[in-house]
């Protein structure tokens, strides 16, 4: 499972999941966006414009499903639950759950953290250090991971300092680090956000 708060999924995403097809042989990726996010202080945008943005930015991609579990359930949106639905869906098969190196980072602080690791295996890609609205797009200072206690297999990939945080900066205005939109967001979720207005004021 590759979760997330997708607002937007950009092309750093995009290419996360295509190395963990490659890289771990997933006969499935479940792409899920998150519901009631309980580690976010920000508003996410309704869930069904980031389930469209999904749909446009993992197209084509083969063996991958955008899941809407977590924005279907009641109350805050828990990892653990979901994983513990894909096991039962999925018996005796061995799942990874893929994520950046920021969350790694932050793991711990997860809710029923421990029952995460007991489900699945950390699918980890590094992130570089500076990754907000004003992150320079060829520096390659990546995370430090090395104080890292709990277990994970390394995603190998080229490091990307994209993030939502600058894709909504560059819609707002607030940033003009990039040419187009394009750089940042596959076509369709360029053209999606274009056509509904996303983003044009902070939230």
């Amino acid at each position: 499972m590759f979760g997330g708060a997708f607002d937007p999924p950009h092309w750093a995403h995009r290419n996360l999941a295509e190395t963990a097809l490659k890289q771990l042989g997933l006969d499935q990726l479940h792409i899920l966006p998150t519901g009631q996010a309980w580690h976010k202080t920000r508003v996410l945008i309704p869930a069904e414009h980031r389930v469209a943005m999904c749909e446009r930015a993992f197209a084509g991609l083969p063996r991958v499903l955008v899941d809407q579990r977590e924005i279907r359930r009641d109350g805050p949106s828990y990892t653990a639950d979901t994983l513990r639905e894909l096991a039962a869906e999925y018996p005796g098969a061995q799942i990874f759950l893929v994520l950046g190196a920021d969350q790694l980072l932050a793991f711990k602080t997860w809710v029923r953290w421990q029952e995460v690791l007991q489900c699945a295996t950390l699918a980890v890609a590094n992130r570089g250090v500076n990754i907000g609205a004003e992150a320079v797009s060829d520096s390659q200072v990546e995370q430090d991971l090395s104080g890292v206690d709990i277990p994970f297999t390394r995603l190998d990939m080229p490091l990307h300092n994209l993030s939502a945080t600058a894709v909504r900066a560059q819609v707002q205005g607030k940033s003009r680090r990039y040419p187009d939109l394009d750089v940042l967001v596959p076509e369709g979720v360029a053209r999606y956000i274009s056509e509904h207005h996303l983003y044009r004021h902070a939230t």
